[in-house]
């Protein structure tokens, strides 16, 4: 009888073939012709036949599988036998090529070692002929294919030495062909690389020789991110100096230490040594994606385990992350791709730290099984904890043991494991980062990159599967926040449900009350391995746990956690710092957290009736710490602003520094979308009077940050809870604001509506402070709608009745809304008296922001009266008041005007600079006021340079955007400006339409006709 593996599997006797009877036999027979010798496990047979989904009938299909084999194989009884809870194929060497190709690497070992260098050449070249292609053909599942990569790396070992003793023997030009053929199976193995090198130095081919170097360079790089090793490097560098050597065998070749170390010993009367004990788990088929991580810790292990024998220091490598987040699998891939350093052996124990239903295992219960794994008898274990790591200790003294300790808890769990052997590895995973464990390197495992998330999708799924729902297979990763565990429990469910569409499990993971469930099949769960962390910690970080993913903003704080966990900030931070070394929480940034989705998600399912006290007492306490806080900013950032009591609390604990203006600024920038998401909170627990105030602060700050999406939809929900409380005061003020909002996105008559709704309460009330602000809105909006007479009373009122209530701020607000409409209405003198007025009351209070617009306004009105030279001396100190920066929109006007009058000056070149950056920053200041006043001023000016073109364009969007907010002036004067490029380019008919329509909004608006052109 002989069998072969090396290729596909196949037996024959007597030269006619042996029939094994299906899939399971055969796939039985290779997993123990692969491991000959060697005692097999009936649950590594079964994992070999049936990967991760073995029938209920497993076993009972195994027995008949064996007993099947023992009938049509010669000898079966003999050739496979029981052992222990397992079997053992016993072969001879002539029986199986594997232990044939075995016995001739062993024996050229033999001829190498007594110096028959040719005989040693003749044994390997018969041994490598028994391949005739990958073991198994490259079949079989994840655990074949795996025993068969370690018998594959043994046959580049053993090609390496022959083609190493050819080399010696004076033999070149003849190995290029063959040699370059394993290079292009085997591109990464440097030792290959180098081979060849040397055969195409000594043929003569130099300039080959180093082309080679430099391909297997730009493939490691792009590859691995490494550069070539040192011995690669030193081949090359002699090659450039022509200075290499004959290569030479090694006294002890590689090929026979590792068969010696890794194979079983054929059966044979005399006993070999027992082989080096391997409990990995076996690796996934289907592992993708982690590239980065992946070479970041082989880098690190490479630079800690590099050739030096019993140089070489222990080490310890940590791999920590969220449950879910697939460190065992990380961790097991690592390893089995380092294996071959370790020829002693490679050991693995679970120490069930976080493990439904089972206590994490005892250090002494550990080191019992791994001192079985080294062969101790039971009856040599010592009994107790410490005689158990003297034993452990002296055992893998001059060994290197490659050690995976999965699933520890905490240090002191697996402390008294790690080898003291300066030849081992010790890989660590925890959910945990253990950081009082010495001398660990450890790696962050958190969720897959979206790169890595779709490959993970399409190789479990399939290609065309994704492709055919390419959106639908972007939202499943999103839904399942690309954590691996998520993506294999979906994944799975939907290879086994074929009739599911993509978009049909989307749709279900949405419904995030459902999203636990979703994620969920047979013993593998998200919210099982999430609770497992969870219940791991003490009641008291249970309690923030819950607690805190009340937080609706996208990222915590250490002084909002402070709020709502009703503690100091010192105690804020140790709380959210355990959560984070738990991987319960994440840090994007120094000193924020955040949740995961699916770890909020988790969170989330754990409230409940008992937990609603505590949660509307915690939104509470957050709402008064965000209202006291910026508070203190506004009162910073806006000094003259009028102080409104709250009727609420002030918060007692401690804030954020808001030491002054640039802290301030950096601190509502950070903050802005999370206070905004805690207005929305307190409507939602019913804290009416909270949102209103703390709306109040945040629109001061979004109107000066250009965020006026924000500014109109937070106002409204003001509006909104000042109605439901039935407060006319905060009604007033919200109103107020929201009217205010409304002029900046151009929305010009309901922005009139609400301001006269907010001066008829603030009136009614008495509130004259809300209602010179209506007033000063009202008139400005009127301004916008072309409604001038309308416009100046109401903000003549204003304007007196913050002189009475001593406002200067709001007086040079106003006044800069009363300048805008002269200009507007073509009352020039007057437009530069207002815009002066307001100049002096911002210089005097400290306002260069309002400046800017007050001097832009000034330098308005001196242009329409010609005074060019004045103009331009008032935007020089308005461009240098926004140098720094500004809101987007405001910055565009001034570079606008500044070109135009630059180019009436003469200074073609500077006014062209100036259009430049006002049309890149027009259209990214978020209100189109500005976008229509800019295209119309930069229309008009490249109409003066002649460019038609540019001009008909500038002033016809300036008249889409204009007419769609109803904002009159500037709709006039781009009808102008396109009657006026019409009759350039002689088109008499579009320019006479364009006149008659601007001469008709310009009466609308009671503008004379001299004044009806810029």
């Amino acid at each position: 009888m002989r069998l072969n593996v090396l290729g596909a599997l196949e037996g024959q006797v007597g030269g006619a073939p042996i029939s094994l009877g299906g899939v399971i036999p055969e796939r039985v027979l290779a997993t123990l012709l692969l491991e000959a010798g060697k005692r097999v496990s009936v649950s590594r047979i079964i994992a070999a036949v049936w990967e991760d989904e073995p029938p209920a009938t497993a076993l009972h299909q195994i027995h008949k599988a064996i007993a099947r084999l023992r009938k049509y194989l010669p000898g079966g009884g003999e050739v496979i036998v029981t052992e222990g809870p397992g079997y053992r194929a016993v072969l001879a060497p002539d029986q199986l090529d594997l232990l044939e190709f075995q016995a001739g690497v062993r024996e050229a070992d033999r001829a190498v070692a007594e110096g028959r260098r040719e005989d040693a050449v003749t044994l390997l070249r018969s041994a490598l002929a028994l391949w005739r292609g990958p073991v198994m053909s490259g079949t079989g599942g994840p655990v074949i294919n795996a025993a068969a990569l370690s018998w594959e790396d043994r046959r580049i070992v053993a090609a390496e030495l022959f083609f190493e003793l050819r080399l010696a023997l004076g033999e070149a030009g003849e190995l290029v062909a063959d040699l370059r053929d394993l290079v292009t199976r085997h591109p990464l193995r440097e030792s290959l690389r180098g081979r060849l090198m040397v055969a195409l130095h000594r043929s003569g081919r130099r300039a080959e020789a180093l082309d080679e170097y430099r391909q297997a360079r730009e493939l490691l790089v792009e590859e691995l991110g490494i550069d070539p090793g040192p011995k690669l490097a030193r081949l090359y560098e002699d090659m450039l100096r022509d200075s290499v050597e004959p290569a030479s065998p090694p006294p002890a070749p590689p090929a026979a230490a590792a068969l010696a170390a890794e194979s079983a010993p054929p059966a044979a009367p005399v006993p070999a040594p027992a082989p080096a004990p391997r409990s990995l788990p076996h690796d996934l088929a289907d592992f993708s994606g982690r590239e980065d991580v992946l070479r970041t810790i082989l880098s690190s292990v490479d630079a800690g385990s590099a050739d030096g024998g019993h140089e070489r220091r222990v080490r310890i490598v940590g791999i920590d992350g969220m449950g879910g987040s697939g460190k065992t699998s990380i961790a097991v891939h690592v390893a089995h791709r380092i294996a071959d350093a370790f020829p002693d052996g490679q050991l693995h124990v679970d120490m069930r730290g976080y493990t439904p239903g089972e206590a994490p295992l005892q250090p002494a219960k550990a080191l019992e099984a791994l001192l079985r794994m080294l062969g101790t008898p039971v009856d040599a274990l010592p009994d107790d904890l410490e005689g158990r790591v003297v034993l452990w200790r002296t055992l893998l003294q001059q060994k290197r043991i490659l050690l995976l300790i999965d699933n520890a808890l905490d240090a002191s769990q697996i402390r008294p494991l790690l080898p003291s052997a300066p030849g081992c590895l010790a890989i660590v995973t925890s959910r945990a980062r253990l950081i009082d464990l010495d001398g660990a390197e450890w790696f962050s495992i958190g969720a897959m990159s979206p790169e890595d998330s779709s490959r993970f999708v399409a190789a479990t799924l399939g290609e065309a599967r994704v492709q055919a729902e390419p959106e639908a297979a972007a939202e499943l990763v999103r839904l399942c926040g690309a954590l691996p565990l998520a993506l294999r429990i979906t994944t799975a469910r939907l290879n086994y449900r074929p009739q599911w569409t993509l978009r049909y499990l989307v749709d279900r993971l949405r419904d995030e009350s459902h999203r636990m469930e979703e994620l969920t099949s047979g013993d593998r769960s998200v919210a099982a391995t999430l609770r497992l962390s969870y219940q791991a910690m003490t009641e008291l970080y249970r309690a923030a746990f819950r607690i805190l993913v009340i937080h609706p903003s996208p990222h915590i704080d250490v002084h909002s956690a402070a709020a709502l966990l009703r503690t100091s900030v010192r105690d804020a931070e140790s709380i959210l710092e355990l959560l984070l070394d738990m991987h319960l929480l994440q840090q994007p940034d120094l000193g924020l957290y955040t949740f995961h989705d699916l770890v909020r998600s988790f969170a989330r399912s754990l409230r409940g009736p008992s937990t609603q006290q505590d949660e509307e007492a915690a939104v509470e306490r957050l709402l008064d710490y965000s209202i006291t806080a910026t508070e203190t900013a506004c009162d910073i950032l806006y000094p003259g602003r009028k102080y409104r009591p709250t009727g609420l609390p002030a918060y007692p604990g401690e804030l954020p520094s808001l030491k002054d203006a640039d802290h301030a600024t950096r601190w509502f920038d950070r903050e802005r979308v999370g206070l905004a998401a805690v207005v929305d909170l307190g409507v939602r627990f019913r804290f009416d009077r909270h949102a209103v105030c703390l709306t109040r602060n945040l629109v001061f700050q979004l109107n000066a940050g250009g965020h006026f999406e924000e500014f109109r939809e937070l106002s409204r929900t003001a509006v909104a809870a000042a109605r439901r409380l039935g407060d006319l005061p905060l009604l007033g003020v919200s109103l107020s604001n929201l009217g205010v909002a409304y002029w900046k996105l151009g929305q010009f008559e309901d922005g009139a509506e609400v301001a006269m709704e907010g001066r008829e309460v603030a009136a009614a009330l008495g509130d004259r402070h809300t209602e010179a602000h209506s007033d000063s809105t009202i008139g400005l909006l009127m301004t916008m709608l072309g409604r001038y007479s309308e416009a100046l009373p109401a903000l003549e009122r204003a304007i007196e009745l913050e002189r009475e209530l001593d406002s200067p701020r709001a007086e040079g607000e106003t006044l800069l809304n009363l300048s805008t409409l002269f200009e507007q209405w073509g009352r020039y003198p007057e437009a530069e008296e207002a815009a002066r007025r307001a100049i002096a009351l911002d210089r005097r209070l400290g306002l260069p922001d309002k400046e800017v617009m007050a001097t832009t306004d000034l330098a308005f009105a001196l242009l329409g009266m010609g005074r060019y030279e004045e103009a331009a001396t008032a935007l020089a100190r308005a461009r240098s008041l926004c140098a720094d920066g500004g809101p987007p929109g405001d910055v565009a006007l001034v570079m606008a005007l500044s070109a135009e009058v630059a180019e009436r000056l003469g200074r073609p070149d500077e006014a062209l600079a100036h259009a430049e950056r006002a049309l890149a920053l027009a259209q990214s200041s978020g209100t189109p006021i500005r976008w229509a006043k800019v295209d119309n001023i930069l229309g008009r000016l490249f109409l003066r340079r002649g460019e038609c073109a540019s001009a008909m364009e500038l002033h016809e969007r300036a008249h889409r955007t204009a007419s769609a907010i109803g904002y009159r002036a500037e709709e006039a004067y781009a009808l102008c400006g396109m009657a006026a490029t019409a009759a350039r380019e002689e088109d008499a008919t579009a320019a006479a339409r364009h006149r008659a329509a601007a001469d008709s909004l310009f009466s609308r608006m009671e503008i004379p006709d001299e004044r009806r052109s810029r």
